[in-house]
């Protein structure tokens, strides 16, 4: 069976640039301020790796520890995003 697969510009990832983002991704849990989308990584700004969720109906992730600087996700790493927190 064919599948005709149809981009649509802003979807994705891209939606999300100026806002909040989270990446779930093989190990760890990134968030932070999308800055950037290429084909390579996203760039979050104001980011945090997320150690410990709780609850995900709770306001505040259990454990967040902010990043030095603006951070780099491989798109490779991601398996799932969204709008958490």
């Amino acid at each position: 069976m064919k599948v005709i697969v149809q981009e649509v510009d802003g979807e994705g990832l891209e939606s999300f640039l100026g806002k909040n983002v989270t990446l779930f991704c093989g190990v760890y849990i990134y968030t932070g301020k999308c800055v950037g989308v290429n084909d390579i990584c996203v760039k979050l700004e104001n980011a945090s790796i997320v150690y410990e969720t709780g609850a995900f109906t709770d306001p505040q992730w259990k454990d967040a520890q902010k990043l030095p600087a603006a951070w780099y996700v491989s798109l490779q790493a991601i398996e799932s995003f969204g709008f958490m927190r």
